[in-house]
């Protein structure tokens, strides 16, 4: 199988092999997530909600969680549920601060149906902040509380907008999907996003936010002046954005798998991309249909993969190019 002649089986190869090491680079590392918050201000739920499975047990009685309670999703996820900050022994207390220091991620739980932030949690907070300010304030059961948007600007103002709020429900699963967010966009700094992504429960929302994101880059990719120069970044970003789906719903592809999907969607789409370069000697508005056309090609890829891995469609590059055809015209 050879690749078209504007991208040789070589440089194909290297494409493949850089993606490829840096989601197993990935996969190798170790994520802590530590979270705090008074007792049953929903942190166990909460988790619970977050991933594809009940990690943590909920509790109903106050003081529930007496000491550090460590839950290993996988070898290398890592969630410790502290006591709660009005309820804490302090022979865990040295335990409970050593957490928060190597946390990725602090989820501090605020509950929204009672005091919102009180001087203890305040408090608190500020003790945490001094070890390690990667901070969420979840503001949780706003299923049970008046006028949300008013207490996230109380939390907001009365911590210096330093820390995202994100009022969440765990009961109901209210905008959960923005919490979710928040922490993958902080574990993304740390370049482990992809780790916790690939045991979350709702994938489809990550991986909308994957392929929308491959979009834009490829639309600046495309809008390059220069005839041909797009090729090369363009496959990674595309190739990326196959591996990275692919991990996600965990079903891996080979190199050669990898290559023969890309020449049967965008390579095989050859048309569209000769167009794309000959635009490009037309001054300005030739720069925006570049750009477009590189973006509304990845897209159409990524949710085409997307759509297969969800409706458990063998991914073959007949069957993807029909699938990559239809949401190529859904983005005209």
């Amino acid at each position: 199988m050879k690749t078209p002649n504007f991208m040789s089986d070589e440089s194909f190869d290297e494409v493949f092999k850089q993606e490829s090491d840096l989601i197993n680079e990935q996969l190798q590392k170790e994520i802590l997530i530590a979270m705090v918050g008074d007792v049953n201000a929903g942190k166990s739920s909460t988790l619970n909600r977050l991933m594809q499975k009940d990690v943590a047990e909920v509790g109903a009685q106050p003081g529930e969680t007496k000491e550090v309670k460590k839950f290993y999703y996988t070898d290398n996820i890592l969630f410790v549920d502290t006591p709660g900050l009005d309820d804490i022994h302090q022979e865990h207390s040295n335990e409970t601060l050593k957490f928060y220091n190597q946390a990725d991620v602090i989820l501090f739980f605020l509950n929204a149906a009672g005091t919102v932030l009180s001087d203890t949690e305040l408090k608190s907070l500020n003790k945490i902040a001094t070890l390690n300010k990667k901070i969420i304030l979840v503001l949780n059961k706003i299923d049970a509380a008046d006028d949300v948007p008013s207490l996230v600007n109380y939390v907001l103002e009365h911590t210096g907008f330093a820390y995202p709020v994100i009022p969440i429900s765990s009961k109901t699963g209210e905008q959960m999907e923005f919490l979710q967010k928040e922490i993958l966009q902080q574990l993304k700094d740390a370049n482990k996003d992809l780790l916790l992504a690939a045991n979350m429960a709702d994938k489809s929302s990550i991986a909308k936010r994957w392929i929308l994101a491959a979009g834009a880059s490829a639309a600046t990719i495309g809008a390059v002046p220069i005839p041909g120069a797009d090729f090369i970044p363009l496959t990674t970003l595309q190739v990326g954005l196959m591996l990275k789906l692919s991990t996600l719903y965990g079903k891996p592809i080979t190199k050669d798998h990898a290559k023969e999907l890309i020449i049967a969607t965008i390579v095989g789409n050859i048309g569209k991309t000769a167009f794309r370069q000959i635009v490009k000697v037309i001054p300005g508005a030739g720069m925006v249909v570049a750009a477009s056309v590189a973006g509304s090609m990845t897209v159409a890829l990524g949710y085409a993969v997307k759509y297969m891995y969800e409706h458990n469609m063998e991914l073959t590059p007949e069957t993807l190019k029909k699938v990559y055809e239809m949401f190529l015209k859904k983005q005209k």
